[in-house]
């Protein structure tokens, strides 16, 4: 009888055992769940931006010249009169206005600009475009562009591109020691345009 009780105890406490065992290891690894693994897996990551922010620069002659703007891309839509209006302001880019900004004076299109940070509009036309730089660089979209705060407004010949540039870029290029070229490119169209350093 003293063995059939002993017996009994033996197989009581290694029931407990076994279940307190169960319940550590359900513990843990709900403290995996809520700790270890990856939150990736049960947190959606937040959508890149389609229109990412970025900058095209330069150093010509001691003079750092600064475009900073979004870059949109195609993606199979109709870009010049359809998604951007012809012969209407354009920011040349998406969401917040484009911006340029030099550290030294420059002369474009025979005008003198001085240091400082400028707005970079546009207005596309079929054959030709107007480019500005305005006084007011900080604003979304061109929904505050006043035309009175103009620095300069030229035209410039765009140029039909054999290949599509997917999404929207700016380059700046030394052409020689005084002088900077500035291009936009997006779809199959390009504009572009010279800055000379007026020092």
């Amino acid at each position: 009888m003293k063995k059939y009780l002993l017996s009994l105890s033996v197989l009581a406490a290694v029931a407990c055992s076994s279940e307190k065992s169960t319940d550590q290891s359900d513990h843990d690894m709900n403290n995996m769940d809520s700790t270890t693994m990856d939150h990736s897996m049960h947190t959606p990551k937040p959508e890149a931006s389609k229109s990412p922010r970025t900058a095209a620069m330069a150093m010509v002659g001691g003079n750092h010249i600064h475009i900073d703007y979004s870059s949109p891309s195609v993606r199979g839509r109709q870009v010049f009169g359809g998604l951007v209006g012809m012969n209407e302001v354009w920011v040349t880019g998406a969401h917040k206005a484009t911006s340029i900004q030099i550290d030294k004076p420059v002369m474009i299109n025979g005008k003198r600009i001085e240091i400082g940070k400028y707005g970079f509009f546009t207005i596309p036309g079929e054959n030709e475009w107007t480019v500005i730089v305005n006084q007011v660089w900080d604003m979304h979209l061109a929904d505050d562009y006043d035309q009175s705060k103009d620095v300069i407004r030229f035209t410039v010949k765009p140029e039909t591109l054999s290949e599509t540039v997917e999404a929207l870029t700016f380059e700046v290029k030394e052409k020689d020691p005084k002088t900077t070229s500035i291009s936009m490119a997006w779809d199959k169209t390009k504009i572009s345009f010279e800055v000379v350093n007026a020092e």
